[in-house]
């Protein structure tokens, strides 16, 4: 039984303050990198302009990016060094596709709204619940009067 070839997902997360030209040529010499080292890219999406969860160096969003590429193990290496030391790359993580994973969708994700933008304070928030009033204190019959509760302060002589 022939081996099938092992696919990776390749996630990127550039930076938006890189000018648009500089991200535009990280995903070309990465696109470069994986033809020249003799693998194959099965799919190339955009994901576009995202909120991050938290904020990367300063930045609260990032442009995505989702390729599924084929190619030898030497390959990832060089990605992962390439990409760690270019400028404009926020993130990026390669995963190995396990054999029998459903494929990946054909649209990015759906985006969720940050909790603290206009879309998240638009809901509206849950009435609070009354605190409940303390009940009134009811003396027992022959109890002795309210006081500190230190009865031997009194005088005895």
């Amino acid at each position: 039984m022939a081996k099938e070839p092992t696919i990776y997902d390749l996630v990127l997360l550039l930076s938006t303050s890189s000018e648009e030209a500089d991200r535009a040529r990280i995903l070309s010499e990465v696109e470069s990198a994986i033809t020249s080292s003799g693998g194959t890219i099965e799919r190339n999406q955009d994901w576009g302009m995202r909120p991050l969860t938290y904020q990367i160096n300063h930045q609260g969003e990032a442009e995505y990016h989702l390729l599924q590429f084929q190619g030898p193990s030497s390959l990832l290496d060089s990605l992962s060094h390439s990409l760690r030391i270019a400028d404009g790359v926020l993130r990026f993580r390669i995963i190995k596709v396990i054999p029998g994973t459903p494929p990946a969708p054909d649209s990015a994700p759906p985006l969720v709204a940050p909790a603290g933008t206009a879309s998240a304070a638009s809901t509206t928030a849950p009435t609070p619940t009354p605190t409940p009033e303390p009940a009134p204190v009811v003396a027992a019959v022959g109890a002795a009067p309210a006081g500190d509760g230190d009865s031997d302060n009194h005088d005895d002589s």
